[in-house]
């Protein structure tokens, strides 16, 4: 089964001015079940020598995450009795048009969104008692089995295990508000369920790791029973839902979740096959507790919003936007360029990281692509697109005390050099003569000039939404007529000459007959480096290598050279 759709939207005639909001996966809740014999029913678990979880039954179970220098405030705590881990398997279709994307959740498969714990365990240097729960995971945690080198880890670490399920099959979906609406539901279907992994895992003294797996879906048939069975199913359903609405306690006593679907042999070989196709899940949902006044910051570079509660944030990069929602200049935008207009959410920078007026702050790891929904006055979902996630908790008692942490890890930029703040960056279009007209004018007040930026030393093209840089990356010659000239006689003046570059090409076939271009090549080297070559177009093919980008996939040594 095809989960992922990517298609290119390049409309050359007159797009829709107002696109639709796209559809994606709802915020997910269900209910948390514990197994009272594996699980007691209030203890705290040391992480690493700083940090400490504390689990407690009180309103269905909760896990609270503290840090040892303010034991009684709360840096990170699940809702009580409400599930904090959930999965799904959504089909998706991502366009793309000038570097604007859209993605699209279009079909609902499975949701598991009920959540059980049968054991939360400390996972120590010394700990030799670990006992067998998978064939392949002594630990119950697959990472952690294949790790040989624990350099650097500080013992103890917490591993929650147990299982997220769904006793039924979603029935239809509708498209609201962008979200696909799932609340109805059908009794009948495979129970679908997995396993999940939890781990908390102290990084340094100011910063909490979590890493969250799912395991491959499991679905549970039974074949149709006889009436007066069916009867008495019904009943227990029946007495069951009125203890719950009491708000007693029931214990799950079994290590997996069991459901009774009542399926005929025909409606059961077909849900077989279907099984079949759902190999793993592609939606990972991580839920948490938040204040009703809690405010939230941060996200990346942002434009048109400072506090985010209340909204649903996606992080991922993309085109920043022509207007964002601003009109008429939005419409415009998008009638001539698929999307090209943006919205409120639409950045060049995104970070999945924030912090919040309680001082509470966490930032997710890796490259999916992510939701932050704070929708929901008491609560945070975010949805990763994959089936793990992993991120750091932070502590801090004040703004800059986060910012600190969190660029401890991810790095700091480097401190500005002298000269750019010694005088004005000059940013400004024309060629030489514009820029030389404008040296000459601003020396008559004495204005100190840093440096100038010139974003269209490479030349303008004309295309379907006005003057647009030629994206080939060399000087236009006869823009700028003298280039080297000028960067010199800048120099003398310690002016610097500031440009602007990215990492898409121009289509070549729309090359002009006033200029003659250089043709740029990419290519792949067997050791898996992506070359990025150029050669010129009026001679025999002499090819330089100018920029090797190691791809994606290996996150391990990604760099330029």
């Amino acid at each position: 089964m095809t989960t992922l759709k990517i298609t290119k939207k390049h409309h050359k005639h007159f797009n829709n001015p107002f696109p639709s909001t796209p559809a994606s996966l709802p915020l997910l809740q269900g209910n948390l079940l514990f197994n009272s014999q594996t699980v007691p029913s209030h203890q705290h678990f040391s992480i690493g020598k700083d940090f400490q979880l504390s689990w407690s039954s009180n309103n269905g179970g909760s896990l609270s995450i503290y840090h040892q220098s303010q034991p009684k405030r709360a840096i990170w705590s699940t809702i009580p009795g409400q599930a904090f881990v959930s999965a799904a398997l959504a089909e998706t279709e991502v366009e793309e048009s000038r570097g604007s994307f859209v993605v699209k959740d279009r079909k609902l498969h499975l949701v598991c969104h009920h959540q059980t714990i049968l054991d939360i365990r400390v996972i120590d240097q010394f700990d030799h008692s670990l006992e067998a729960q998978d064939q392949d995971s002594p630990s119950g945690f697959l990472d952690l089995d294949q790790k040989t080198d624990f350099k650097g880890t500080q013992f103890p670490m917490v591993l929650v295990t147990g299982w997220v399920f769904n006793m039924r099959r979603k029935k239809k979906h509708s498209h609201k508000y962008g979200t696909l609406e799932n609340a109805q539901f059908e009794g009948k279907g495979p129970s679908t369920c997995a396993r999940y992994w939890v781990l908390f895992e102290q990084k340094n003294r100011n910063q909490i790791g979590f890493q969250v797996k799912l395991g491959q879906p499991n679905f549970e048939f039974r074949t149709k029973a006889s009436p007066a069975a069916s009867g008495r199913y019904k009943g227990f359903r029946r007495r069951l839902g009125q203890f719950q609405k009491r708000r007693l306690r029931w214990f799950w006593s079994s290590a997996r979740p069991r459901g009774f679907v009542f399926v005929s042999s025909s409606e059961e070989e077909l849900e077989e096959l279907k099984a079949e196709e759902f190999k793993e899940f592609n939606r990972v949902c991580l839920t948490y507790s938040s204040e009703e006044n809690e405010r939230f910051y941060g996200f990346g570079e942002q434009f048109s919003h400072m506090d985010f509660k209340g909204k649903r944030v996606p992080i991922l990069v993309q085109e920043q936007g022509i207007g964002r929602g601003d009109q008429p200049i939005t419409f415009a935008a998008n009638l001539i360029s698929y999307r090209a207009g943006g919205d409120w959410s639409t950045t060049y920078a995104p970070s999945p990281f924030y912090m919040t007026s309680k001082m509470r702050s966490l930032y997710l790891e890796g490259y999916d692509y992510s939701i932050f929904d704070l929708t929901k006055q008491d609560r945070v979902q975010i949805q990763i697109h994959g089936n793990s996630v992993e991120g750091r908790i932070l502590h801090g008692t004040s703004p800059s005390e986060l910012i600190e942490c969190f660029t401890e890890t991810i790095g700091r930029p480097p401190k500005l050099p002298d000269w750019i703040i010694s005088g004005a960056v000059v940013g400004m279009q024309g060629g030489t003569e514009s820029v030389r007209h404008i040296w000459n004018e601003l020396k008559t007040y004495n204005a100190p000039i840093s440096a100038f930026w010139l974003q269209d030393w490479v030349g303008q093209r004309e295309t379907l939404v006005g003057s647009q840089l030629w994206w080939n990356w060399e000087v236009d010659s006869i823009r700028y007529t003298g280039w080297q000239q000028l960067i010199k006689d800048l120099s003398v003046q310690h002016i610097k000459v500031m440009t602007y570059c990215n990492p898409c090409l121009a289509p070549i076939l729309q090359v002009g007959s006033s200029r003659i271009f250089r043709k740029w090549w990419m290519m792949e080297s067997e050791d898996g480096w992506l070359i990025l070559v150029k050669a010129c177009l009026w001679m025999p093919p002499s090819i330089q290598v100018k920029i090797l980008f190691q791809p994606t996939t290996n996150t391990q040594s990604c760099g330029l050279k």
